[in-house]
């Protein structure tokens, strides 16, 4: 409803961050990086993949992130090498560093709009009133 109403319309810019609280999550995060590689409707299909999966990631994380790679066409060698990218661990451990340090960022989901912070989740409605008070502005 969000990319419905106000990204596809243009009315508000949605940027995502990943914020992985343990390893697991941070390869499921560096694997949608990979699968990407820079296209966001990739990434954004990736990663609603793998939230769907968080059950089997949990629980056989190689075996389910060699899966996932393999529907975008990734190779297993491929996905291992993905998540043992250094570079790509460390660059995502500085961005939830500057969420952490700088922005204050202690619960997922965090949204910022116009500066406010909002932690935790939210039905779409409360959303909704919250950006139309805005864009009546």
């Amino acid at each position: 409803m969000l990319q419905s109403k106000y990204i596809d319309t243009g009315k508000v810019r949605f940027v995502s961050r990943e914020f992985p609280l343990d390893i697991k999550a941070a390869a499921a995060s560096m694997l949608a990086r990979c699968v990407a590689n820079g296209d966001a409707p990739k990434y954004f299909e990736a990663t609603t993949l793998l939230f769907k999966q968080q059950g089997p990631l949990m629980e056989r994380t190689t075996d389910t992130l060699k899966a996932v790679g393999e529907r975008f066409g990734m190779s297993e060698q491929a996905v291992e090498a993905c998540v043992k990218d250094q570079a790509l661990l460390d660059k995502l451990a500085a961005d939830q560093k500057f969420a952490f340090d700088e922005l204050k960022v202690d619960a997922t989901p965090t949204f910022f709009i116009n500066g406010e912070r909002l932690k935790g989740s939210m039905v779409f409605e409360d959303l909704d009133k919250k950006l139309a008070g805005l864009l009546k502005r």
